[in-house]
């Protein structure tokens, strides 16, 4: 596109005025209204038949000041061709300084799925709310303003129950968004410096993992399930260590089965979106059934609601007296492994962790009730 000449124009209005206004041509990008535009309204009038000398003043002064804005117009048109690389560089950072930081982060919450989506949701709900409903801009992105939301995250009131702070590892939750927002930000020279790796951080507080003993998962499974597709994903869950997003949406072309060597669940996990493959064991394996369509689900039918009523009926049946969710088939198949003396690495790798540091919780279990079992006996 050549450059754009401004022209200024008349256009006939009310009362016998004629309106001012800049004509460019090409046009030229209008940053407020994020288009092309060829029409500048400058929001002076001349009279067409000035009556008496004011009119004939104002016409003058009008004119004159209109004729200077369309100056300075052109000098701004003409020095974009002549700014330099550095000039230009510092235009452009301007620009995206004045970026919206608070709809970024929201197009950001608006990719993800799931339970996911909704714990970006609740993230960006606080942050607006420690902003108080104004706007932030990247320019005005600072460590000292993160920090302080990390500060508001840590004494905020749950948004489900108004009663309750939330807890330290749901803030920290909600404080790796804006930090995941932040990386991303930076990574697309949105922000001039890397904030997220100056701000403090939210130690993750240790959370308990319940999980049931071997002897507790054989009286659980001898005791009948109010839904029987319920505990055959239960048995293949403690079987597997995978989770019930990965389960539920399992299909039969990520079953594999290797003559002499087994059966091999090939799969991206949900959560993490690392790809694996998992070997399982001949029993987990005959707990699939009969080998449909390859798009189809291994489990189909379930769905999470009847999940959540199903489990915790099922568990009372059997008499235990644990609080234990779907999610504790996990840690059980965890505690298991490590109990039988599967090395953490393998464990690890097996419950697809990212890093051994997150299984380590799983060992300091074993090793506390190692120390429950060394105090029983006692010759006092």
């Amino acid at each position: 596109m050549s450059k754009s000449i401004a022209t200024l124009r008349k256009k006939a209005i009310s009362k016998g005025r004629m309106s001012l206004y800049l004509d460019f041509y090409p046009p030229i990008w209008d940053q407020d209204a994020n288009c092309f535009t060829r029409r500048e309204f400058l929001k002076l009038y001349v009279y067409q038949k000035p009556a008496d000398q004011y009119q004939k003043m104002a016409n003058i002064e009008n004119m004159h000041t209109a004729e200077l804005i369309r100056a300075r117009r052109q000098n701004e048109i003409n020095k974009m061709e002549i700014y330099s690389a550095f000039e230009r560089e510092q235009l452009k950072i301007q620009e995206v300084g004045r970026e919206s930081f608070v709809d970024y982060y929201k197009r950001l919450g608006q990719k993800k799925e799931g339970n996911n989506l909704s714990i970006w949701n609740c993230a960006i709900v606080h942050f607006e709310a420690f902003l108080k409903g104004e706007d932030l801009l990247f320019q005005d992105v600072t460590v000292t303003l993160i920090e302080d939301f990390r500060d508001y995250l840590l004494i905020a009131r749950s948004l489900r129950n108004t009663q309750k702070k939330l807890s330290r590892n749901t803030a920290l939750s909600y404080y790796n968004k804006i930090k995941t927002t932040l990386k991303r930000a930076y990574r697309e020279d949105k922000l001039k410096s890397d904030i997220n790796s100056k701000i403090s951080c939210i130690k993750e507080m240790e959370s308990q993992r319940n999980f049931m003993t071997l002897e507790e998962i054989k009286i659980l499974f001898a005791t009948p399930c109010p839904d029987l597709l319920v505990r055959k994903i239960s048995m293949f869950s403690v079987l597997t260590g995978i989770r019930y997003v990965d389960i539920a949406k399992l299909t039969w072309s990520e079953i594999q089965y290797i003559e002499n060597d087994g059966c091999y669940i090939i799969f991206r996990q949900k959560k993490t979106q690392g790809a694996e493959s998992m070997p399982i064991s001949e029993e987990a394996f005959e707990l699939l059934g009969r080998r449909k369509g390859e798009k189809e689900l291994v489990f189909k039918g379930l769905r999470k609601c009847d999940v959540d009523k199903a489990v915790p009926a099922w568990i009372k049946l059997s008499g235990i007296k644990k609080h234990i969710t779907f999610h504790c088939f996990r840690h059980t198949y965890a505690t298991l492994q490590i109990t039988a003396g599967t090395d953490i690495f393998t464990v690890s790798k097996m419950l697809g962790h990212r890093s051994v540091k997150t299984t380590q919780v799983y060992a300091k279990v074993i090793d506390s009730k190692k120390r429950e079992a060394a105090n029983r006996i006692s010759l006092e």
